[in-house]
């Protein structure tokens, strides 16, 4: 089997992924623009190859490099990335070479959030009241509707990267004069409620042969707007309207042999779920280190087993929560790290730096606390969280 994974050094906890193909004996090729001297050991050791590109954005370049893979090693099984910067530039290699996996003809369905809602009403389940909007008057229909605040975020568009939370008329006025001209933009009323995420993996016949739930403290878009810190956690028993609404959205947009996460908000005034967005790929960040923390399981390898033999190596159980505390360099907190990993040592399973690129929403420093009492993680997080003045 030949797999060729895009980017292999990023994230870079990501190459775990190479190494279990390895394991099960795939030939992977790696399709990168980092020179191969600055691959980390256990990344050169899990390639067969690696085909190295002045520029990832070029396309020519990238279908040269599959027209030389192809002819050297034969047929291309596979090919991903689990990060949804490339999810587009994977649909167009699997559409010109005949991969198997999402092509070019399912793209708009899980990248542009008009078409997301679509499916979510098809699936019955509940969403925000909102639509593409490209003048003010069509703003105010929905102003008339729902009032302020709104939100407004690129119809097509990649986590919260220039998305508005939109209080007032005058700030209406300025969003359309400030906007850029060539991006569609989705207004949405503002959802007053926690998000919470249903995670997995599903095999290609789309079955969820594995799968958990998040809840997050606040929405990236505060994070990223507000330059503040984050922590979100994982459930031991994932809320049973959760997985109901899950599943209808996995059969609905057929996710077949990927992982997924899916965004809810859970409202605060009547405790309902509303669909907020799907992405076909793993959560970011260390989540997919919290999926094995929390299970006792290498869901690397359990993804490579899927790739390979349709199916997970054993059964799981959701056995700990496991909580994400990040800390920001701009932040003056009480505890040091020192101090942090002596007094919680006990509870922290990981902790590491965060890739500048994921700093801002992210944090620059993450740690991951495990244990069976979710309000003694609440404790420490909000020592990790504490700042001085």
């Amino acid at each position: 089997m030949n797999y060729i994974y895009l980017s292999p050094h990023f994230p870079p906890n990501y190459y775990n992924f190479c190494v279990a193909l390895k394991r099960l004996g795939v030939n992977v090729i790696g399709l990168g623009d980092l020179a191969y001297d600055n691959l980390r050991p256990e990344l050169k050791e899990s390639l067969t190859e690696y085909f190295r590109v002045d520029d990832m954005h070029n396309y020519d370049q990238l279908l040269r490099a599959l027209g030389y893979i192809t002819h050297k090693h034969g047929k291309i099984d596979g090919i991903d990335s689990h990060n949804e910067y490339w999810l587009e530039t994977e649909a167009r290699l699997r559409t010109d070479f005949n991969i198997p996996g999402i092509k070019m003809d399912k793209l708009d369905m899980i990248k542009k959030k008009s078409d997301m809602k679509k499916v979510y009403i098809k699936a019955g389940v509940p969403v925000a009241r909102g639509f593409v909007v490209h003048t003010i008057k069509d703003a105010m229909q929905l102003v008339d509707e729902c009032g302020f605040p709104l939100v407004a975020k690129p119809d097509k568009g990649v986590g919260a990267a220039n998305t508005y939370k939109i209080k007032t008329a005058g700030e209406l006025t300025n969003f359309f004069e400030t906007k850029p001209t060539h991006v569609d933009y989705i207004l949405e009323e503002f959802i007053d409620g926690q998000i919470i995420s249903f995670d997995g993996l599903t095999d290609k016949e789309g079955n969820p042969i594995f799968y958990t739930s998040h809840a997050y403290e606040r929405g990236v878009m505060d994070v990223v707007n507000n330059d503040t810190h984050i922590y979100y956690h994982s459930f031991v028993d994932i809320p049973r309207d959760l997985e109901t609404a899950g599943k209808k959205i996995l059969k609905a947009f057929g996710v077949k042999g990927r992982f997924f996460h899916f965004e809810f908000f859970r409202r605060f005034d009547n405790e309902k779920l509303v669909a907020l967005e799907v992405n076909m790929r793993p959560p970011g960040g260390f989540t997919t280190d919290m999926f094995n923390y929390a299970c006792d399981i290498d869901i690397y390898l359990e993804w490579a087993n899927m790739i390979v033999n349709n199916k997970l190596t054993d059964d799981y159980m959701r056995k700990y929560h496991i909580c994400y505390v990040s800390r920001k360099y701009n932040k003056n907190y009480v505890i040091s790290h020192e101090d942090i990993l002596a007094k919680f040592g006990h509870l922290i399973v990981h902790h590491a730096p965060i890739d500048a690129a994921l700093a801002m929403a992210l944090g620059n420093y993450g740690y991951l606390l495990r244990g069976k009492n979710m309000d003694q993680l609440f404790e420490v997080q909000k020592q990790i969280h504490l700042m001085k003045g």
